[in-house]
């Protein structure tokens, strides 16, 4: 399966200029609100039109501005998960499966018993939407875009109304469909954790632009720009500049750190803050704080330093309870790895 695209779009506030392919695999756009990612998938669902460029889905032409092609939704193959999930209201379970299925009759019936069966919603198939739980909703939603033969499926925020757990239970749901599912997705979402789980590959976007993109594990630890490290959650980043070819001074840490040979041009660093360590001594790259705040967390401390003797930026350190509480002290020395440095060029 292959979805490429290529689209341009003025939007009120900024112009959607996105390009990617997707090729056998879940792919999910990571971005803050209003960034353009559902406005993406409404472009490849037909819902909205590009000003102008391609959209290709296993061959067919969905879009193109210069052959004035734009297929309807319901002749692009495309599967699109609401938020709300947009069933109707007056249908049962069964007849808002079937409304959406391709096929003779009998092979309507057929894909309504296997999805059904698939979904595990037997017994419901007579209930209105009113009297299922977001759950049984979202499996449905699920079921009606799978009997209608989707060669690809675009899932926009689809837990963003759901409460912690029940979305603990869908992301569990979805994570086997995706695992079962022979074609692929589109996911977007804007809660990194979810993210994570749930995709082989990630493009950030920023302001209708991706900024980047590529195998979740390499993206979340090497963001490269200041948008992707914080959608990323990194919580620790400052504005910095090479000093030389083997050091970058972190301005707002006031903090100089040894770094590989390197001629770019740096303008941000960045450190994720359970991955800063504890050490008893001063050495390479690391530098004794002061504790300014110690807050606790669930399962861990937050503990808030910056260099000591300096009014630098607060940097956060997260620690687990019981180093911390073995620790204890107003002052700390603290290692940033070298491997765990975020240099970021824009």
């Amino acid at each position: 399966m292959e979805l490429i695209v290529d689209i341009r779009k003025r939007l009120r506030d900024f112009y959607l200029n996105v390009n990617f392919i997707v090729k056998n695999e879940v792919l999910a756009l990571l971005g803050g609100s209003g960034c353009g990612k559902s406005m993406t998938l409404k472009c490849i669902a037909g819902i909205e039109t590009p000003d102008e460029g391609q959209i290709i889905l296993n061959g067919r032409t969905l879009f193109d501005s210069e052959k004035r092609i734009n297929l309807k939704p319901q002749k692009r193959h495309v599967g699109y998960l609401f938020q709300n999930y947009a069933l109707f209201p007056n249908m049962t379970v069964a007849e808002n499966i079937l409304f959406s299925a391709v096929g003779s009759n009998d092979e309507k019936r057929d894909k309504l018993n296997k999805n059904i069966k698939r979904f595990q919603l037997s017994g419901l198939e007579n209930s209105y939407p009113a009297q299922l739980s977001g759950g049984q909703q979202q499996r449905v939603a699920f079921a009606r875009i799978l009997s209608s033969n989707a060669e690809l499926l675009l899932l926009d925020e689809p837990f963003s109304a759901l409460d912690s757990y029940l979305k603990w239970q869908l992301e569990l749901e979805m994570a086997e469909l995706f695992h079962a599912y022979e074609n692929s997705a589109v996911l977007v979402s804007h809660e990194r954790g979810e993210v994570f789980r749930l995709s082989d590959r990630v493009a950030v976007m920023s302001r209708g632009t991706i900024e980047a993109a590529g195998n979740k594990h390499e993206l979340f630890s090497n963001p490269k720009t200041l948008a992707a490290t914080l959608l990323t959650g990194c919580k620790n980043i400052s504005k910095a500049r090479l000093k030389d070819n083997n050091h970058i001074y972190a301005e707002e840490w006031n903090l100089q750190f040894t770094i590989p040979n390197s001629s770019f041009l740096i303008k941000y660093v960045g450190f994720r803050a359970r991955f800063i360590e504890y050490r008893s001594t001063e050495g390479e790259n690391t530098f004794l704080m002061e504790v300014v705040n110690v807050i606790e967390d669930t399962f861990s401390y937050l503990i808030m330093v910056r260099r000591k003797g300096t009014n630098a930026k607060l940097i956060r350190w997260e620690v687990d309870k019981k180093t911390w509480k073995s620790i204890q002290s107003p002052e700390v020395y603290l290692h940033f790895s070298l491997d765990k440095l975020m240099l970021l060029e824009k």
